[in-house]
């Protein structure tokens, strides 16, 4: 949520910015800067009776001590109706307030001044690549027919059981789950990242401390008996660990690396770009978390970034990476940059990971703050977080692009972890 003093000192960069997002904010902005000023008078006004109060609290006390009794009564009924017109003042703050909050969580992050504008994916703009395009052999087949050859994953099951998009995963698919998760959480405490096992399921105040509500509500499984929701991202459970949180300036960054299922309703996605593993309602991930200084916080995303980029070397997927334009962005994000691994079956590129720097959006939201030694005040960190990785377009890619005539060759990082070579 962006602040209220940004807005008003600088209502005019707020509205060309979102621009970029591809918002109007003129009329919402023109809404919060009245009711801002509606709250603040209703505020003054409030102080301006609880100064007369306390004067007046003074003077009965000096009346009583005098034996002016009579007269003090007198005053009482006087401090009677200034509390009578204060409550009718907080109730009406307390009212105006709660629509320019309503007001203020409409309004997107703003995106930094390297996010290009554009309206889709088209207007994204490569940053770089690595790897090599593999070439496939003549029987080459897409990873859902190759998934069903070996009996590794089972989409049929997972309709029985539960409905589509909830595939079972079985022997050495099963282990090859278990193997790439590890492997990311290895790789993630190599880099000073600590690990965390959150909860999977958050309250509503972790959804809107991150953004998901109320902007996103309606691709979450909600749990409506217990009013909760099934988390899309560790993201979620994760950065609210630091909701009403003041740090120390010292301790920043906090870096934190957690594996959890995600679930995604992913309503009205259909075709052949969700065939198979492309878009599951449940999967498996590793997230990587950072709350930074807002001094550090684009150094740590570019070290995020390079993170994720070994990760994607070291399994030997060709890549590229997108810095993300404003129409492709998230609500929240003030800039992200995606990663794309290629599918060689499916001539296509894959994203595997969404890698962003909120700023100080969520922090706002979170009320995650930090304080520099010595200092009274407190400050918004800056929140940050990617995909290190998310699995299913990761299997997808590793299957399709290392098959052969033989089978399905296990890339050397992963051996260790799933003790075979080949899936044959």
């Amino acid at each position: 949520m962006l602040t209220i003093n940004l807005i008003r000192e600088q209502s005019s960069f707020v509205i060309e910015r979102l621009k970029v997002k591809n918002f109007d904010a003129t009329a919402t902005v023109a809404l919060v800067l009245d009711l801002d000023r509606r709250r603040r008078e209703l505020q003054t006004e409030s102080d301006s009776i609880q100064a007369g109060l306390n004067s007046l609290s003074r003077e009965i006390g000096a009346m009583m001590k005098e034996g002016r009794k009579a007269e003090a009564e007198s005053a009482r009924i006087g401090i009677g109706a200034m509390k009578d017109k204060q409550k009718q003042l907080a109730d009406t703050l307390e009212e105006v307030t709660g629509q320019m909050q309503a007001e203020l969580v409409k309004l997107p992050n703003l995106p930094h001044q390297m996010v290009a504008p554009g309206k889709s994916a088209e207007d994204n703009v490569i940053v770089r690549s690595g790897g090599e395009i593999p070439q496939l052999h003549g029987g080459a087949v897409p990873h859902w027919d190759l998934i069903k050859k070996y009996d590794i994953i089972d989409f049929d099951l997972g309709i029985k059981i539960t409905g589509a998009g909830f595939p079972v995963y079985k022997g050495k698919g099963a282990r090859l789950q278990r193997a790439l998760i590890n492997f990311f959480l290895d790789e993630g405490g190599r880099a000073g990242y600590r690990e965390i096992e959150p909860p999977i399921v958050v309250n509503e105040d972790s959804g809107f401390g991150t953004g998901q509500i109320p902007d996103k509500e309606g691709q979450m499984y909600h749990v409506g008996i217990d009013n909760l929701y099934m988390i899309p991202t560790a993201e979620v459970p994760i950065t609210n660990i630091y909701r009403d949180v003041i740090l120390d300036a010292a301790e920043l960054p906090v870096k934190n690396v957690g594996y959890t299922p995600c679930f995604r309703r992913e309503a009205g996605s259909w075709g052949a770009h969700v065939r198979g593993l492309n878009r599951l309602h449940q999967f498996d991930k590793v997230e990587i978390v950072q709350i930074a200084h807002p001094d550090k916080s684009y150094e740590a995303l570019e070290e995020m970034v390079k993170h994720v980029e070994s990760l994607l070397a070291k399994l030997e997927l060709p890549y590229r990476i997108v810095r993300l334009c404003g129409g492709d962005m998230s609500f929240t994000s003030a800039m992200t940059y995606d990663f794309e691994v290629w599918s060689a079956a499916q001539q296509r590129w894959l994203e595997v990971s969404s890698t962003s720097n909120f700023e100080g959006f969520q922090a706002n939201r979170l009320r995650c703050r930090f304080r520099e030694k010595g200092a009274k005040q407190t400050t918004l960190c800056h929140t940050l977080n990617g995909s290190a990785l998310a699995l299913p377009r990761i299997v997808a890619a590793l299957l399709e692009n290392n098959q052969s005539p033989e089978g399905i060759k296990i890339p050397a990082v992963l051996v260790p972890y799933t003790g075979f070579d080949l899936i044959s």
